[in-house]
């Protein structure tokens, strides 16, 4: 009894100790668990700086296409699919940048550790800092040698970084309190960023309609202009205030959602596994952010741009502000383009545009004033439609005028208005030559000009640094009276982009008195500046006010000024002489439903000259670049010309015009737009005038644009003519002036 209560005892025993077994088995096995669980978390938690901050330009960027697809600029309808594609593929191609965008936060981070602050190689550190400030301060550096603001931005980082490295080497007791408010600066300039890149895109778009473009670059180059173009525009006190309050706001949200990294740093094995992971995903990004970018194909074009990720098309702005257009754009033999062009122009034969323009009259040797009036529509006038009447004495002047009703601007861009007529050729791609280094030397009206024994002067009333106007007319022969010739006393009125229109004209007026006593005829290029925002001019001038900053206001204005001109040119010595060439530089808006809207090229345009040019309309369709070409055929000069401009008066002139943004180069021919791209692209739109019984055809502005049927193989061949051979002479510097 004994015996099998004992052994009862012992396979009890054997039974507890099985369970014992089995049961520290699953707690460890649970514990196992656990801890791969909570690694898990753990891992997460030191990313959470990345994927909050990612989450938060997200919700930003999606809230701004939002704000987008229903601003009254976005003059279009949706499909339900589009909308699907707009916000799906658009989330993830800004979920890839900010991947990108994000480098410089895992650059700070994976620096951020205790063990670089011991002894002794915390003092080594610190010492190589003092050593590389000493440098760059008192020695001469590659900094030194690009020049500018370089010198000071480099000197005042690697001074901010020894500063902070220092605070966090000797005063180990507030380390942690230091490294809490760094972080929390890193966040909020990250925060501040993502809003103010947020803000920005609206603003551009309220501008242009579209995302960052090249544009935008152009205004990164020249901040005094554009920074207080924008004081001058917008409240810009309130706007900050409230976005720097939104952004403290959202700093502290996540910095109290992230702050888990700083306070337990991570192990440099996790910093691996992090820089591991952040380095696949920049590799995937690389990859997917082009791929995403190809699927922008939309016919819609505010699709594509609302789908777009504003980041990226301003890196591509920047990336592509030159083209090779024989590397991006559909080619034909170079021969076949020259033949197509030469027939076009009914010119001789040749690898340039030179011909010889001779007339059977006496040459005439009037004064030429040029005036290009800054982003002036010909929706503004009334003898185009409008009802506003804002442009009274314009309006009265195309009737005593020689009037090209259908004229079409080359660009968008002042630079493209003035190239036009200076220079007198296709906006090629990229980059107008107002801008590029090789500037200089060409063949232009100005030099033609000078070859008749003209005085040629560029006038501005801003500083023609801006936009590299002095770079450019100084290089090709004219004499610049800009802001900086203007004494105190000559100026009543100015804004960021210069005097107002009033003092460029008087000033004008007194250079040309000094000129007329020279006995030598003159050239006088005068560029506009008041018709631009932020629409700022003289009080008690016009019955809008110059501090309501108005888009009317300036057109207003803008008229008032140029017949104050006309009063007092009219009582001088030199006027009976003068021939007046007046146009716009380019229209007040170029966005639209297609990548090139005409209504949104088509610019006023006339020559007026009492008593030797015939007040009359023209109405044959005509470019920008044409207008110098056909004074110079009013005047009956005799000269070599290799313009692709042609004089529109001669009866061998087949009408055509040209329009282009920095990628998309046009022609327009026969009721059709045909538009070359980059990638080898090509397409044909057909032109249908839109009735309006209220105005006479040659002055109607809007036309319908379709895909066209069937393809016209002899436009698109032309098209590539003009374009291909412009490129050409340029690239191998066979559009220089004739010696």
């Amino acid at each position: 009894m004994v015996f099998k209560v004992q052994r009862r005892s012992k396979y009890m025993l054997i039974g507890n100790y099985s369970n014992s077994f089995f049961l520290r088995i699953k707690i460890l096995t649970s514990k196992s668990l656990f801890l791969r669980k909570t690694n898990s978390m753990s891992f997460l938690k030191k990313c959470s700086p990345f994927y909050n901050l990612a989450l938060f330009y997200c919700i930003v960027s999606v809230f701004l296409r939002l704000i987008l697809l229903f601003h009254p600029i976005t003059q279009t309808s949706f499909l339900g699919l589009e909308i699907l594609k707009i916000f799906i593929l658009g989330l993830l191609s800004d979920l890839f940048v900010f991947v990108v965008a994000s480098f410089f936060l895992w650059l700070y981070l994976i620096f951020i550790s205790n063990s670089k602050y011991y002894k002794p190689f915390g003092y080594i550190v610190f010492g190589l800092h003092l050593a590389l400030l000493t440098y760059v301060v008192f020695f001469n550096t590659i900094l030194n040698e690009y020049g500018g603001v370089l010198p000071e931005i480099g000197t005042a980082f690697i001074g901010i970084k020894t500063i902070l490295f220092g605070l966090l080497l000797f005063l180990p007791k507030y380390r942690n309190k230091i490294r809490f408010w760094l972080f929390s600066f890193v966040i909020f300039l990250y925060v501040l960023l993502i809003l103010q890149n947020g803000v920005s895109e609206y603003f551009f778009w309220n501008e242009f309609g579209v995302k960052y473009n090249f544009i935008a670059v152009d205004y990164l180059v020249y901040t005094n202009e554009v920074i207080g173009n924008i004081m001058q525009s917008y409240p810009v006190i309130p706007l900050f205030s409230v976005l720097f309050i939104v952004t403290t706001l959202f700093t502290y949200l996540i910095v109290q959602r992230s702050k888990n990294y700083i306070i337990a740093i991570p192990t440099f094995i996790e910093k691996l596994k992090i820089s591991f992971t952040y380095g696949l995903l920049l590799g995937i990004s690389f990859l997917t952010i082009p791929f995403f970018a190809t699927k922008e194909n939309a016919q819609n074009i505010f699709a594509n741009e609302l789908q777009s990720n504003g980041i990226y098309k301003f890196y591509l702005a920047f990336m592509n502000s030159e083209l090779d257009y024989f590397k991006f754009y559909k080619t034909i033999p170079d021969n076949d383009a020259l033949a197509l062009l030469h027939q076009q122009m009914g010119s001789n034969t040749g690898d340039t545009t030179l011909r010889t323009i001779s007339s059977d009259k006496p040459e005439t040797r009037k004064n030429v004033v040029l005036i290009t009036i800054e982003s002036y529509s010909a929706e503004f006038l009334k003898t185009y439609g409008n009802e506003q009447n804002i442009t009274p004495f314009i309006d009265s002047l195309a009737n005593k005028s020689l009037l090209f009703t259908n004229l079409y601007a080359v660009g968008n861009r002042t630079v493209r208005g003035l190239e036009a007529v200076t220079l007198c050729l296709p906006p090629t791609a990229g980059e107008s030559v107002v801008k590029r280094i090789d500037n200089k030397n060409k063949f232009s009206t100005g030099a033609v000009f000078k070859q008749k024994g003209y005085n040629v002067k560029y006038m501005y009333g801003g500083d023609s640094f801006f936009d590299n106007m002095q770079d450019f007319f100084s290089g090709n022969g004219y004499d610049i009276v800009d802001k900086k010739s203007f004494l105190p006393n000559e100026i009543t009125f100015q804004n960021i982009w210069g005097v107002c229109d009033e003092d460029m004209y008087n000033k004008a007026i007194n250079v040309m008195n000094e000129e007329a006593k020279e006995n030598k005829p003159f050239f006088n290029h005068i560029m506009t500046v008041s018709n631009h925002r932020p629409f700022t001019y003289p009080n008690n001038k016009i019955d809008i006010p110059g501090d309501a900053k108005s888009r009317e206001g300036g057109v207003k204005y803008t008229d008032f000024a140029m017949r104050k001109f006309f009063e007092k040119a009219s009582k001088q010595s030199w006027f009976k002489n003068t021939v007046f060439v007046i146009l716009a530089d380019h229209c007040a808006s170029s966005s639209g439903k297609t990548e090139l809207p005409l209504d949104k090229y088509r610019i006023p345009a006339m020559i007026y000259s009492p008593e030797f040019v015939m007040p009359m309309k023209y109405s044959n369709l005509m470019s920008q670049i044409d207008v110098m070409p056909t004074v110079f055929g009013l005047l009956n000069f005799n000269y070599q010309s290799k313009f692709f401009g042609q004089d529109v008066l001669k009866t061998n002139y087949k009408p055509r015009a040209l329009i282009a943004t920095y990628q998309n180069l046009g022609l327009i021919k026969n009721d059709v737009l045909t538009i070359i791209s980059p990638k080898q692209q090509v397409k044909q739109m057909q032109l249908t005038l839109q009735e309006n019984p209220k105005l006479p055809l040659e002055f109607r502005l809007f036309y319908d644009q379709k895909p066209l049927s069937k393809a016209q193989p002899d436009l698109i061949n032309e098209t590539i003519s003009y374009y291909q051979v412009a490129s050409k002479l340029l690239k191998d510097k066979k559009y220089q002036k004739s010696k």
